[in-house]
């Protein structure tokens, strides 16, 4: 289940977890402004983990002209019986202080979606935003190591815009933060021809190359020692590069690969320069790895 406490700061007004002694503030009262979606959910209900996500992204689209409100049934029974909620997932709308929309179970994510659209043309909203919002917040929940959680939110959008380069990029990577570099080739192959040669692809491309060879890197310190013993073996000093990259020690690895270029540019044809830009493709443009690295290759390309 997705821990909405650990939402970016956007998010924090416009989903909340909602306890039972704050419904009367974060719904009733902030349905006066605009329409509040409330979910009843609990951690072992199974389809709340699919409609969850798929309402959290609609509701990120609408940037602010609706908000969310997920309420744990286990923790707030009162609130659960004064409504009267009998199974869940159940969805209750508000706006103006009164309940005004609703429906019970796991739906179709275009239906999810029409709901949110619907409610949000009622609070005056605007409802032609992107979906921006929802993968900025993915992305804040891979980078602080919940794939299983991203993933939902990537797959969320892609059910509402299914050639979103951005969200196919991050589903992959949340799928490769996991492990399965099989499953993550797998979701790269399903992507829209349309945006096969998109950037967010063409970095999940070089994420899966550099998987797999991390699948066939050596140990470190038995690569150090033979570069040490013979800082002239090219193959010995691509391979520390590419174990380094595997554990993650990427400056390390660029730093290697540098020197490997520095040493002898034309190597199994230019197969250190070929290295880094598969590093560099496989990570964000503004990373200072990145650019100090496309700096100083730069520098010895055209010394």
């Amino acid at each position: 289940m997705i821990e909405l406490g650990q939402a970016t700061p956007n998010d924090a007004d416009i989903i909340k977890d909602v306890a039972e002694q704050d419904f009367m503030k974060d719904v009733i009262e902030a349905s006066q402004e605009v329409p509040v979606i409330v979910d009843f959910w609990a951690p072992w209900c199974g389809p709340c983990k699919t409609l969850g996500p798929q309402l959290e992204a609609a509701v990120r689209a609408q940037k602010g002209a609706v908000k969310m409100a997920k309420v744990n049934v286990d923790e707030a029974q009162a609130i659960a019986g004064q409504l009267r909620i009998q199974s869940i997932p159940t969805v209750y709308a508000f706006h103006k202080g009164q309940p005004v929309d609703g429906f019970q179970g796991a739906v179709p994510e275009s239906q999810v979606k029409q709901f949110v659209e619907q409610l949000a043309k009622m609070g005056g909203g605007d409802t032609s935003g992107g979906l921006d919002d929802a993968v900025a917040a993915a992305e804040e929940m891979l980078e602080a190591g919940q794939p299983e959680d991203a993933a939902q939110i990537f797959q969320a959008i892609l059910g509402e815009e299914p050639a979103h380069a951005g969200a196919y990029g991050g589903l992959v990577r949340a799928t490769l933060a996991t492990g399965d570099v099989d499953q993550a080739e797998a979701v790269l192959n399903g992507a829209p021809a349309e945006i096969s040669d998109a950037p967010e692809l063409e970095a999940a491309r070089a994420q899966i190359a550099l998987a797999r060879q991390a699948e066939k890197a050596g140990p470190i310190a038995d690569l150090e020692a033979k570069v040490a013993a013979d800082p002239a073996d090219p193959q010995a000093r691509f391979d520390l590069a590419q174990a380094l990259f595997a554990g993650g020690r990427t400056e390390e690895a660029v730093d290697q690969l540098l020197e490997l270029f520095r040493r002898d540019r034309e190597w199994n044809e230019a197969a250190a320069k070929q290295q880094l830009f598969t590093i560099f493709d496989a990570l964000k443009p503004n990373d200072p790895i990145v650019l100090n690295g496309r700096r100083k290759l730069s520098s010895m390309i055209f010394a």
